[in-house]
């Protein structure tokens, strides 16, 4: 034991020495009522304790004593982190003393600020208080919530303290308890008489809650209800998120009925966001993705902005469940009827079988989500549309936003094309190119004999020899060697043909001049014509059409084309002549119709063997 010291004699401080305890200081007062609450020491263990007393020379009446006494009994059968633990009463030589555990904490009555998070987390940790006292059986009544009966550490640990009102069982207040509890904190039904329920202690909490939000002193939370005890939630709209709003009203609603039913109702009920509800801005509300080539891998960015100050916005991206997409279980691997092997798993909602987001799930406020779709598992030449789902805790929590993906044309359709544009220009390029030419060819003596076959010989002999200038051009252009190829025994056959024509025709000799300019003319339309049907070979060839095709269709096409060029440059008009040109174009025309036949026949082979084992839009 210690003999009191000069500090504590001066400052009135008593002396509990004997019961084992050191005062340290005074932590508060009610003089009139007699009871004064103060820090101490246990001698023995050193642990910090609360010691509360009632003083029996200066109290005007025993209500204090008897709150303290009840106060002792209630806590005696409590054991909860939130409440500080009884440890004990003793009688003083002026008074009755109560012992509690002491907690590190300061009572929501000291002005404080706290943010909209640490907030949410006050308002849960005392419904879990509560929820604890009201699981008993009979269930415990607090009777004084309120901002001073709070105290809350620096890491946001909670106590609920002075259990004086406290009450086990609900029922009447009973006239002789009407002034039990603080006004503007007790609910209506206790400040009338009325029966008490579970709910009468969430008032107090949604009170206490108002008056962290308002920063309200507690002194003046008269100012936030009127007449008919309505709380005025105007301040709050702009701040507080809706279904907070909601959830408040029903915590201090001044009817019964309209309130929670108990503590547990009201925590399972709490908003899953911030008293601050972000707002998110997205950057798009529309996707469109085109691929080229089939099985491309498509990826685009989305960007998510919250302008909200102390909020965070959490959330994760879906895909609204389509009828074409295969769901599968964690696991289990798709058939090829299906989809094929390299399938991603859709299973949680978050994983797609064609659809990817990275993250799928975010945290906060300037968030870049790519996404990306992969196109191998698609049918080729469709458009597939499927919404996307964008959940978070933003005031608007879903955000549909479409997603249009455009798939390559098959392979089939892609490579070939159509030939129709490159037939006509090789027709009309060796058309003209001929015409033009023979328009050049020098006028000659129709008296003499045989001079027209003499020149065509002429003429031969130097498209022969055009075609070869025009086989050499495009080997050194490193196209296809088999076009140089063709051009060469094109060329090679036409300067063979010279000699039997001329024993055959029995050519007239004519003037050396005449003679050359035929020849050259000749070997111009030979390089020109050679080098137009040589690159339109080689271009069919790009395009994955037939090689006999490609050369049958070409070669066609040019002769076409030369034999208008003769027709109209010479004025042709000899039977066998149109029936030539008859019968050219009946070849033209059964390769062109046989193009289309052979596609679709490809089509269907490329369906069947292929699409079928794909997803459709």
């Amino acid at each position: 034991m210690t003999s009191p010291t000069d500090s504590d004699l001066r400052f009135g401080l008593p002396d509990f020495s004997k019961h084992g305890f050191k005062i340290k200081s005074e932590l508060g007062a009610n003089r009139s009522g007699g009871r004064v609450t103060y820090l101490a020491r246990h001698i023995k263990t050193r642990r910090l304790v609360v010691i509360k007393q009632f003083q029996f020379a200066t109290s005007s009446n025993w209500g204090g004593y008897e709150a303290m006494r009840q106060e002792g009994q209630v806590l005696k059968s409590l054991q909860h982190p939130g409440i500080p633990r009884y440890l004990g009463v003793f009688k003083s030589d002026d008074g009755f003393c109560m012992v509690q555990e002491f907690k590190r904490a300061y009572s929501l009555a000291k002005p404080r600020s706290f943010g909209p998070e640490a907030i949410r987390e006050i308002a849960i940790a005392c419904l879990e208080i509560l929820v604890y006292l009201q699981d008993r059986i009979p269930p415990v009544i607090h009777r004084d919530f309120k901002p001073a009966n709070i105290l809350v550490s620096k890491k946001l640990k909670v106590y609920l303290v002075d259990f004086g009102f406290a009450r086990i069982g609900d029922g009447e207040v009973g006239i002789s308890s009407v002034v039990k509890g603080t006004l503007g904190f007790m609910p209506p039904e206790q400040i009338f008489n009325r029966q008490l329920t579970e709910a009468s202690d969430l008032y107090g909490l949604g009170m206490t809650l108002m008056c962290l939000l308002t920063n309200t002193p507690a002194d003046q939370v008269g100012n936030l209800v009127d007449v008919t005890y309505q709380v005025d939630f105007t301040q709050l709209k702009n701040d507080l998120s809706p279904q907070w709003i909601k959830w408040l009203e029903k915590m201090v609603s001044p009817r019964l009925n309209e309130r929670f039913a108990n503590a547990k109702v009201a925590l399972a009920h709490v908003p899953d966001h911030g008293l601050r509800q972000p707002q998110v801005l997205v950057s798009k509300t529309r996707i469109q993705l085109t691929a080229f080539n089939p099985g491309d891998l498509l990826t685009t960015a989305i960007t998510l902005t919250n302008g909200v100050p102390g909020t965070m916005l959490r959330g994760n991206w879906q895909v609204v469940p389509h009828p074409s997409d295969p769901i599968f279980r964690t696991g289990s691997r798709p058939s090829d009827s299906a989809i094929t092997q390299s399938a991603i798993i859709q299973s949680d909602g978050n994983r797609h079988s064609w659809i990817n987001f990275f993250p799928a799930e975010f945290q906060g406020n300037n968030v870049t989500t790519q996404i990306q779709v992969d196109t191998s598992q698609l049918m080729t030449g469709q458009t597939y549309e499927r919404t996307l789902q964008l959940k978070s805790n933003a005031h608007q929590s879903v955000h549909p936003i479409t997603l249009a993906v455009e798939t390559a044309p098959m392979p089939i359709i892609r490579s070939r094309g159509t030939p129709y544009p490159l037939l006509g220009g090789l027709l009309l390029a060796c058309w003209i190119t001929v015409w033009l030419l023979t328009s050049l060819v020098p006028d000659y003596d129709p008296r003499l004999a045989n001079i027209g076959k003499t020149l065509t010989v002429f003429a031969i002999f130097g498209s022969g020899l055009g075609w070869q200038i025009a086989s050499w051009l495009l080997h050194e252009a490193k196209l296809n060697s088999p076009v140089a190829r063709i051009n060469l025994i094109i060329g090679a056959i036409s300067v063979a043909l010279v000699a039997p024509l001329c024993l055959l025709l029995n050519v007239a000799t004519t003037d050396v001049i005449t003679a050359v300019i035929t020849t050259g003319l000749g070997m111009i339309g030979g390089s020109v014509v050679g080098i137009i049907s040589g690159l339109t070979i080689d271009r069919f060839w790009q395009r994955d059409f037939k090689p006999k095709l490609a050369i049958g269709l070409s070669l066609l096409t040019c002769l076409m084309g030369i034999g208008l060029g003769l027709g109209q440059g010479l004025a042709l008009s000899t039977p066998w002549f149109t029936f030539g040109l008859i019968a050219n174009a009946i070849g033209i025309g059964t390769m062109l119709v046989y193009l289309p036949i052979q596609q679709a026949q490809a089509i269907a082979l490329y369906r069947r063997n292929v699409e079928q084992r794909l997803i459709r839009p």
